[in-house]
């Protein structure tokens, strides 16, 4: 970030590590000259920036908004600097992706091979993440572009283009439901439910939804992995829940694919995210019509 104020770098990096400490460290800056640059720009600023707690340093919320503008303006600098050494936009560039791990199976490969084949020049790196974590990426600038799952709003986020994704069951093609236009909930209780942790979209819609049912559910196999799930439901171990990239992708495996009925498990939607207010590079930018177009052909509706 030789553009940025050496105040602000030393800001983004304490931002970063929560530490005055480990900021030197990673800088090879004295920790004395880091506090007292954070200290001068506090006093600039008016207000402070970060909340000091046992653990570390947190920032606060005027800190937020400077490290947001900060963020920005380092993916800026980038852009100018390749500028400036004449680095054509398409060419020798690199575009950062987050993504849940559903879309980085196929459709994300497969989306940016047909890429390079007309800007062989672009590379790629993708990190397959959460999706919170994934939008979080994007909101500290690690990322360029996220490709992610989402329940609702997210603040410092741009939403490039979103879709909703209905939630299926899973199943043997020979289960007692297979055969069934749709399934409720309750109707899952008495079979074995494979399904995934916590922190994905599909198991918190799960569980809200169950809540307001009044259900209790006690999953005979939890997983981080979505092709366990998918193996043992088509071991004939149960039921699992799936995305429309899953239906998609397994085809007539012998397995069924089963609607379920609640207007709840329809209120996620697949995401592509960039940074709010960022202006893209161009190759970013590309890539990211291209997506929107793959997704009319790949990803059904």
């Amino acid at each position: 970030m030789p553009l940025l104020p050496t105040s602000l770098r030393y800001f983004l990096e304490v931002a970063r590590t929560g530490s005055i400490s480990e900021a030197s460290e990673r800088l090879h800056v004295a920790t004395s000259a880091i506090s007292r640059q954070i200290a001068k720009l506090e006093q600039d600023v008016g207000a402070p920036l970060f909340e000091r707690r046992p653990r570390g340093m947190v920032l606060s919320e005027a800190g937020e908004i400077l490290a947001a503008y900060v963020r920005r303006s380092a993916l800026e600098a980038d852009q100018v600097l390749a500028d400036v050494h004449g680095i054509e936009a398409l060419h020798r560039s690199t575009v950062k992706l987050a993504s849940c791990e559903g879309f980085a199976r196929d459709f994300l490969p497969a989306a940016i091979t047909a890429f390079r084949e007309e800007y062989p020049g672009v590379r790629f790196r993708m990190n397959v993440t959460g999706p919170a974590a994934a939008t979080r990426q994007v909101i500290d600038g690690t990322a360029d572009l996220a490709v992610t799952y989402s329940l609702g709003p997210e603040g410092g986020i741009k939403v490039e283009y979103s879709q909703q994704q209905p939630i299926y069951a899973l199943m043997p093609d020979d289960h007692p439901l297979a055969h069934r236009e749709h399934v409720e909930l309750a109707d899952l209780l008495e079979y074995p439910l494979a399904l995934m942790d916590e922190g994905t979209t599909i198991r918190q819609l799960f569980d809200v939804c169950v809540a307001l049912e009044g259900l209790n559910f006690e999953p005979a196999l939890v997983s981080n992995y979505s092709g366990a799930l998918q193996s043992f439901a088509q071991l004939r171990g149960g039921v699992t829940l799936v995305g429309p990239l899953t239906v998609r992708r397994l085809g007539a495996d012998h397995l069924a694919i089963v609607p379920i009925r609640n207007p709840e498990l329809s209120r996620r939607s697949m995401q592509i995210q960039s940074m709010a207010r960022r202006a893209l590079p161009a190759a970013v930018r590309a890539f990211l019509a291209h997506l929107i177009e793959q997704i009319g052909d790949d990803l059904p509706r």
